[in-house]
């Protein structure tokens, strides 16, 4: 059996959890979410405890198992505090802001990109070349910040495009002139 997945979840203050029909529920001062059971994975709330168990040895199940008690521990963690990212734009010209719905990003090309932003996700940008993207669920931030980085990712030489924040980009030198 996974060791990560034995592990009990405590149940904090203020957090309210249920199971039905193979879907966890976790409700929290910052909101509700969701998440479907894997089909072997047994999932219980027990003295203030969630407790996930997987039935057999099978390399599949023991890998759910793991994964199911990560994603209810990261769920409680977004009701409680949230989670967040943030992108720094590097280039001359290059800039984000935020439009209604929408993030208007200016990254050199021919035209402006206007990304949709998705349901249940904040994008801010208190500065033209820093966004920061915050909500309950990891997953919808890591895949926003991942999605707005796939724009443009850094480029060796110059260090222009999106990048996280205090993220390392190797510098290549350039051709030189004989």
């Amino acid at each position: 059996m996974a060791r990560l997945g034995k592990k009990p979840i405590a149940i904090p203050n203020g957090i309210k959890i249920t199971i039905d029909k193979g879907i966890v529920r976790v409700e929290g001062p910052k909101g509700k979410l969701e998440h479907n059971i894997p089909r072997p994975i047994v999932v219980k709330v027990e003295n203030n405890q969630v407790k996930v168990e997987c039935p057999s040895n099978e390399k599949k199940d023991m890998s759910l198992h793991g994964l199911t008690r990560t994603i209810i521990n990261n769920m409680i963690s977004g009701v409680i505090g949230g989670y967040q990212k943030e992108l720094e734009i590097r280039g001359v010209g290059y800039k984000a802001q935020v439009a209604g719905k929408n993030l208007n990003i200016t990254l050199g090309f021919s035209h402006p990109i206007n990304y949709p932003i998705p349901e249940g996700v904040t994008v801010e940008t208190p500065k033209p070349t820093q966004v920061i993207i915050k909500s309950i669920d990891k997953v919808k931030v890591g895949k926003v910040a991942a999605e707005l980085r796939a724009f443009y990712k850094p480029e060796p030489y110059k260090g222009k495009g999106v990048r996280y924040v205090n993220e390392f980009v190797k510098h290549k030198a350039g051709k030189t002139v004989a």
